[in-house]
């Protein structure tokens, strides 16, 4: 019996044109929300599922007794309920590597934008308001040989590092991550206690990612520790800031700029404060958002559930135990 994949989200023809010739495969009519009505007849009968932005549900694994794989186009999972695959048997595949220097791209981009001030200046510039030579009122910072506090030290978090380390001489603190002692040696980072990093670090990037503990991990309180002249990035999960404690930072002068990828709420409502503020660089998500990058993620997956499919070891496996 051929088995038969749900594709929910970006593949290419080749793609599908692979995964075709091993599986019945099943486009979702409605791809923009997994569990909707329309789609419960094509899931009854899926064993495998591949997409991005997946929210499964007990509910939805109910609808799906032969799920045998679910390979997300993501890094992270935290909208997937792995306990519960594992209980049932069900492996989770995601895409690490492939988009981790993309991602540290973004969130370099976000560190030299904030401190240089690029966006606002630019608007300034087309606003016509360039009338003479530049003065204080429009002095950035500087970033090379500054103090770059890292808070998650994973792939992500080290790619990052080491552009800062090794591209602008900056001190690298990191905390949230276990010892990382070949990485001391290579860009002299230095582990921190999180209040600790956060009082000595010129620019806070947060790379860790989402879970039970790190929800709201940098909040009212986290801000007061950092200096005055502190520019914090965001470039992890939305929900591990509490943004409201971010905008009040922002407005009353606690830290200086904030750069910021992701949001408690995605896309971020109108009314957010957020992407109107001076100091505040506001990107859409784009951590991963290259074609080269989003090709090899969507390659990764489907490389994830080819192999689960016909019994093999995925590449990226999240839960072990639902494999053995």
């Amino acid at each position: 019996m051929q088995k038969r994949l749900v594709v929910q989200g970006r593949l290419s023809d080749d793609q599908l044109s692979t995964l075709s010739d091993l599986f019945k495969v099943d486009v979702l009519p409605n791809p923009n929300v997994l569990d909707a009505p329309e789609n419960r007849a094509v899931l009854a009968g899926a064993h495998g599922i591949i997409g991005s932005g997946l929210a499964i549900t007990p509910a939805l694994l109910d609808a799906a007794p032969q799920l045998e794989v679910i390979a997300t186009i993501s890094v992270g999972y935290d909208s997937i309920p792995v306990d519960e695959l594992t209980k049932r048997g069900i492996m989770l595949c995601n895409t690490p590597d492939v988009l981790t220097e993309t991602t540290a791209d973004t969130g370099f981009t976000l560190i030299m934008a904030t401190a240089r001030r690029a966006v606002e200046l630019a608007e300034w510039l087309q606003a016509g308001k360039w009338q003479a030579s530049i003065g204080p009122a429009q002095f950035g910072s500087d970033v090379h040989g500054k103090t770059l506090g890292m808070v998650g030290f994973g792939r992500i978090g080290q790619a990052v590092a080491r552009r800062g380390a090794l591209g602008f001489g900056m001190q690298v603190l990191y905390s949230n991550a276990s010892p990382k002692p070949a990485l001391e040696r290579e860009l002299g980072a230095q582990r921190r206690e999180l209040n600790e990093l956060l009082a000595e670090a010129d620019f806070v990037c947060v790379t860790v990612p989402l879970n039970a503990e790190t929800e709201h991990l940098i909040g009212t309180d986290e801000f007061a520790l950092m200096k005055p002249s502190g520019i914090f990035i965001n470039i992890a999960r939305g929900k591990v800031v509490d943004e409201t404690a971010l905008v009040n930072a922002l407005e009353n002068g606690v830290i200086k700029a904030a750069g910021l990828d992701v949001f408690e709420q995605e896309p971020l409502p109108a009314s957010s404060p957020l992407p109107k503020m001076p100091n505040v660089v506001a990107l859409p998500h784009i951590g991963s958002a290259t074609h080269e990058t989003r090709e090899a993620m969507a390659q990764r997956a489907a490389d994830n559930v080819r192999l689960a499919l016909l019994g093999k070891h995925p590449i990226s496996l999240v839960n072990e135990e639902a494999y053995q």
